[in-house]
C-alpha cells in the first residue's frame, strides 16, 4: 500500500508516480483491479482545478492531508482524485486496466464487466474499454463518492499499491474537459505510452495534434 509519504509530493511528480501503479477495492469476497495508465495534476493557484473556486463542502478532501480520496460526480459518475502536497491541490486518476494477479485473478473481470455494462444494451465491454475513463474506471471497481469521498485510504479495502511495473516513457498533455479561459493549455496529463491507446483519448492518433507542440514524449528517469 503506498504511504502518505507517496502523495505528499507536487502534484505532478504524484501524478507521473501512480503511472502503473494498481488500485485495488474489495467487493465483497473479490478484489478488483486495475493498472493506472492515465492521471491528472491539479493545482489550487490554477483555473481547471475545482480547488480554485474555493473551499466548499465538497471539495473539503482537496484540503485534507495527502492521500485523503476526493471522490465527485462527473458527468453523472463517480471519479476517483487523491489529494497531494499543499492545500487545495489533487491528482485524478483519468483511466486504467484491468489488473490479473493471484490476489486478482481472471474471476474478478466477470464481476468488472458486470458491474460495468455498455449502457443502454447491457452488453459486456471489451476488457480494454473497462476502465478507459474516470467513471468507467469507478464503476468497473464498483467505487461510490458517498463511501469514500474525504477517506483515507484502507488496507482491507482500498489501497494502491506498487508491483514492480516499470514505465520508461511517459506523453505529456494538456487535461481534458478544461473549459476555454481556464488554464486548458497547461499538460498536466500523463499517460503510459504503450497504453495510449487504451485511455480516454491517445494524442497520439488525435486529429490535429500535433508532436512537441499538442504533446511531448517524456523519458522517465526513474523507469517507474
Amino acid at each position: 500500500m503506498l504511504t502518505t509519504d507517496f502523495f505528499n509530493r507536487d502534484a505532478r511528480v504524484v501524478a507521473r508516480a501512480l503511472l502503473g501503479k494498481v488500485i485495488r477495492h474489495r467487493y465483497r469476497s473479490a478484489w478488483l483491479a486495475c493498472r493506472i495508465i492515465e492521471t491528472e495534476a491539479y493545482y489550487l493557484h490554477e483555473k481547471g482545478s475545482h480547488s480554485s473556486q474555493g473551499l466548499t463542502e465538497k471539495r473539503t478532501a482537496m484540503f485534507m492531508p495527502p492521500g485523503t480520496i476526493y471522490m465527485y460526480y462527473a458527468r453523472g459518475g463517480d471519479s476517483l482524485n487523491i489529494s497531494v502536497r499543499g492545500k487545495g491541490n489533487a491528482v485524478l486518476i483519468k483511466s486504467g486496466l484491468p489488473w490479473v494477479d493471484d490476489q486478482s485473478p481472471t474471476t474478478t473481470l466477470r464481476i468488472m464487466r458486470r458491474l460495468n455494462p455498455v449502457k443502454g444494451s447491457g452488453r459486456q465491454r471489451p476488457t480494454n474499454q473497462l476502465c478507459a475513463g474516470q467513471t468507467l474506471l469507478c464503476r468497473a471497481l464498483n467505487l461510490k463518492v458517498p463511501d469514500w469521498d474525504q477517506q483515507a485510504f484502507d488496507p482491507d479495502s482500498l489501497y494502491i499499491e506498487d508491483v514492480g511495473n516499470t514505465v520508461p516513457k511517459i506523453i505529456q498533455a494538456p487535461r481534458l474537459g478544461i473549459p476555454p479561459g481556464r488554464d486548458e493549455h497547461l499538460m498536466y496529463r500523463f499517460i503510459d505510452y504503450p497504453y495510449a491507446t487504451d485511455c480516454t483519448s491517445n494524442p497520439l492518433t488525435r486529429r490535429g495534434m500535433t508532436a512537441g507542440v499538442d504533446y511531448r514524449i517524456v523519458r522517465n528517469a526513474t523507469g517507474g
